[in-house]
Order: C-alpha cells, then structure tokens, then sequence
C-alpha cells in the first residue's frame, strides 16, 4: 500500500481515489509531534492496515529527527504494546 503526505498526515486511497486509511499528527515545536488521528475503512480493518501507516509516519519522523508523542489511543495502544519497536521515536520515553 502507498502512501502520500496530506497536510499533516499521511493518507492511502484505494483504485477509486477514495481514501481508505489516514494517520494525522500535530506538530510541536521543533522536535516532536503529536500522533492523534489513525483511521482504516471498514472494509479494510484487521488486515495490519493501520500498523502500516503508523510505521510510516514512524520512519517519516525519524528522518526529519522527531520524537512521537502518543495521543491517538490506536498509537498509545502501538507504543505500549511493542515497546521494542517503538520506544526510540516515543516523546514520552524521551522527556
């Protein structure tokens, strides 16, 4: 699945241009943002959707040098479950 940045957020459309899945994020000042928004079209829920464009926004931040803070209950739920994963790009773990 590809995705493309809309404004702040990433976003993946499906062949009919309609969008199937989004993650947004605030920015916060010049070293992190705030995850706060994620969402996957019913019809593609339980296929890892939502992982794929959190991982996204993940590998986006780590290159522009940004720590995540966690406020969308689907990327806490991420960040606490798969610290292994997650902990180097989580704000909260970085204070």
């Amino acid at each position: 699945m590809k995705f493309e940045q809309a404004g702040n957020g990433y976003i993946a459309k499906n062949d009919k241009g309609d969008k199937v899945a989004e993650i947004t994020y605030s920015p916060a000042g010049e070293k992190f943002v705030i995850a706060d928004h994620t969402y996957v079209a019913k019809e593609l829920e339980g296929q890892g959707i939502a992982g794929k464009i959190l991982d996204h926004l993940v590998a986006e931040m780590d290159k522009q040098g940004k720590k995540i803070m966690p406020l969308c209950p689907y990327v806490v739920r991420k960040f606490e479950k798969e610290p292994e994963k997650y902990d180097f790009i989580n704000y909260n773990k970085h204070k």
